[in-house]
């Protein structure tokens, strides 16, 4: 059986959801929430150490200003009202990606990571203004800096993911077919499960699934 110790979830298909049940992107982002909630609780269940899930992406800045404005207001309560839950599950918290938010974002950002530090139940990556492309070119320069050789060990370990193992499995729902710049050194050998639900209606019995079917693969890494 496949040991399974990170899950990274690019939750797509919110806005196209809150258009087709609630006439209203933004109703599809705070619904989206809920089944984070869902999601979270699961891999607490399956003893699933690393859950990262791709927030915004550095290509979202392309969205309409409101709908952004909307986004970090939604992550703002979620961060004021949740923090101590998630401390009190010994949830620990990571961001990924650069923090040039709103002072009071980037605050309550530092505030919940600082804050879940020493947890080890699960860690969650919260992939926020980030782009894999980005990062891989600044952990070259970073490298380059210290004159250190250039290889894949001394990369992974210049990565904003260093110390964390790379996902096995990658979950995109929404019915699109790609990466979306979406840890692309990590994802090298990952299981990609595309799901066609949009992220909303995705719930704890598609994700349960795709676990089992996980765990049934025989991965060869090159090998027969």
């Amino acid at each position: 059986m496949n040991p399974l110790n990170h899950v990274a979830i690019i939750m797509d298909g919110n806005g196209r959801w809150g258009l087709k049940h609630k006439n209203s992107r933004n109703e599809g982002h705070k619904t989206g929430l809920k089944a984070v909630e869902k999601i979270i609780k699961e891999t607490i269940k399956q003893k699933i150490k690393y859950l990262t899930l791709y927030t915004f992406s550095t290509e979202n800045w392309n969205r309409p200003k409101k709908e952004i404005n909307f986004l970090f207001k939604l992550l703002e309560n979620f961060l004021s009202s949740k923090i101590n839950n998630l401390n009190d599950q010994n949830i620990k918290l990571k961001i990924i990606g650069v923090k040039n938010f709103s002072k009071k974002l980037n605050k309550l950002l530092n505030f919940a990571e600082k804050k879940t530090s020493k947890n080890n139940r699960l860690q969650i990556n919260l992939a926020l203004n980030y782009g894999s492309k980005n990062e891989i070119i600044n952990a070259i320069k970073k490298l380059n800096k210290k004159k250190n050789k250039i290889n894949a060990e001394n990369l992974s370990h210049n990565l904003q993911t260093k110390n964390i193992p790379d996902p096995e499995i990658l979950i995109r729902t929404g019915n699109t077919k790609r990466l979306s710049n979406f840890l692309l050194w990590q994802l090298a050998y990952a299981e990609i499960f595309f799901e066609k639900k949009l992220w909303p209606d995705f719930n704890e019995k598609d994700y349960i699934k795709i676990i089992k079917k996980f765990k049934s693969i025989k991965r060869n890494f090159g090998r027969i």
